[in-house]
């Protein structure tokens, strides 16, 4: 995909190349027939002069006119043989219109040529008093603009409309640029005060910077108002949360019964602070970070489920550019997703709720890490594959057992984006769903 400044650019340069293309041959239209008429002038007029100076003067004045003709304006007079052989000037079209004019201006009679009994030169035949004439003329006098030079002057013209074509696009991109470093700053939930110049000399520019940042002050306190919205509801739910439990474990005299309401009681708990992790505006801190460390936390907690088997195959060797905290808290959650919903679709040990086999292993391709949590459970439908990572969406179809927020998966996908990596989920082809973690190689 091209960007916009090349776009700009080459638009810009095919415009000022055709400008320049049609002036250049505007420019040589224009200039060839008044140079063809000027130079035919200008011979015409030495012509004329030479045959009204040899007529009036007399021979020992004639060979004296003859001689400062030579020396001074480089013009030969010669007596005109018939037996003089002789090339035309017509090897252009210039040529053939000076020769076409001098014919007009001097008589029928008169023979433009470039060369005579293998002599080369401007030559030009004429007649005074029935006898005829060479006049041998400099050949400079007609000189043309040689294509070499117009090649250099065309390839200067060409080199500054293309400096200035890229000095222009870059001037006329920069506000865009500026704008989309400071959208992906407020994607990233970077709410400045300023994040745009509001005093930029360019009316339509300063006024989509002021309102740009105004809709960043709005972003910044809706997000304030949201989290402080959702802290307060988790003060007022916890605290009868808190006294539920109390007075569960004071008054309820059935230990089993006891045990149920605590649960629902944590559940509730848990729901909370997934709500509360889905809502968090805190910025990430990338650091360089040993992606078997992370696992090894993450997964440590979880040991104490005798149902769970986890398999790491994860290199020590490999570091990864993440916020700890936050890779540790989507591996919990990625683990704990299997824990609840990937159990083996064979029948359960009595007792039990049946094992759960996860294999946690990475490996690296270029600049990235891909770092995969597979269980070998029922798997998920592929309909509802693409909508796990939705909030509160759950395939309860596939996991009869799903008793969380539906917020798991939600909150992985969106880490994984605020870390410039990225989140998928796919069916393993022996079963079971498989979550791939794509992170930046340190």
């Amino acid at each position: 995909m091209v960007s916009l400044f090349w776009r700009t650019f080459l638009f810009l340069s095919l415009l000022l190349l055709g400008c320049i293309f049609a002036w250049l041959q505007t420019f040589r239209a224009l200039e060839f027939k008044p140079r063809a008429l000027q130079s035919a002038q200008q011979l015409a007029t030495m012509v004329n002069l030479t045959r009204a100076a040899l007529v009036h003067a007399d021979s020992i004045a004639r060979v004296s006119l003859i001689k400062t003709l030579v020396d001074q304006e480089n013009v030969r007079i010669a007596v005109r043989e018939p037996s003089d052989t002789f090339l035309l000037y017509d090897q252009d079209e210039l040529g053939r219109s000076i020769s076409e004019a001098l014919a007009g201006m001097l008589g029928e009679n008169t023979i433009v040529a470039r060369e005579m009994n293998g002599f080369r030169g401007l030559w030009i035949g004429f007649e005074i008093d029935q006898e005829t004439y060479w006049l041998l003329a400099d050949p400079e006098r007609l000189q043309v603009v040689e294509g070499f030079t117009w090649l250099v002057w065309l390839a200067i013209a060409i080199g500054t409309s293309l400096l200035g074509a890229a000095v222009f696009t870059r001037l006329i991109n920069r506000p865009l640029k500026l704008l989309s470093v400071a959208t992906s700053q407020v994607r990233e939930g970077d709410f400045q005060d300023k994040l745009l110049d509001e005093n930029v000399p360019t009316a339509e520019i300063r006024e989509v910077n002021i309102g740009f940042n105004r809709m960043a002050r709005q972003l910044r306190k809706a997000e304030q108002d949201r989290t402080l919205m959702l802290a307060g509801i988790s003060h007022d739910l916890r605290t009868p949360l808190s006294r539920l439990r109390l007075e569960t474990e004071m008054s309820v005299t059935d230990p089993e019964a006891r045990a149920h309401m605590a649960e629902d009681i944590e559940q509730v708990n848990a729901i909370i602070d997934k709500f509360l992790d889905y809502a968090r505006a805190d910025h990430l801190t990338l650091q360089t970070v040993a992606l078997a460390d992370v696992v090894r936390q993450a997964s440590q907690p979880l040991f104490k489920h005798e149902q769970l088997k986890i398999k790491i195959q994860v290199p020590d060797r490999i570091r990864v550019k993440s916020d700890p905290v936050e890779l540790r808290r989507v591996l919990s959650n990625l683990l704990e997703n299997a824990l609840r919903y990937g159990h083996t679709p064979s029948p359960p040990q009595e007792g039990g709720a049946g094992t759960v086999e996860v294999d946690v292993y990475a490996s690296e391709t270029g600049r990235w890490v891909t770092l995969t949590v597979r269980d070998h459970g029922p798997g998920v439908p592929d309909a509802v594959l693409g909508r796990l990572t939705e909030p509160f969406f759950r395939a309860d179809q596939a996991r009869t057992s799903a008793l969380g927020s539906g917020l798991g998966l939600a909150i992985v996908s969106k880490t994984l984006n605020r870390m410039g990596g990225d989140f998928t989920l796919g069916n393993h082809p022996q079963g079971g769903l498989m979550a791939t973690l794509k992170l930046l190689k340190a």
